[in-house]
């Protein structure tokens, strides 16, 4: 995803992207350990998406809260 769609996201739907990529990410580690999944890349991609989306939402609660 990219950072001009997050940015479009409120609070709440960038809340509910994260609980979803997070049961995503630890869907495909156990995946990854089961041997199911042969693209592992897949998983740092995911991490960064989450990273993104936590950053914008941090920078939307400071906003908020001024």
């Amino acid at each position: 995803m990219k950072l001009t769609d997050i940015r479009k996201l409120s609070t709440a739907e960038l809340t509910a992207e994260t609980t979803k990529i997070r049961e995503e990410i630890t869907e495909l580690k156990r995946r990854m350990h089961l041997g199911e999944v042969q693209n592992v890349r897949v998983i740092r991609g995911k991490r960064k998406d989450l990273a993104r989306m936590l950053t914008v939402l941090s920078e939307q609660l400071a906003k908020e809260t001024k």
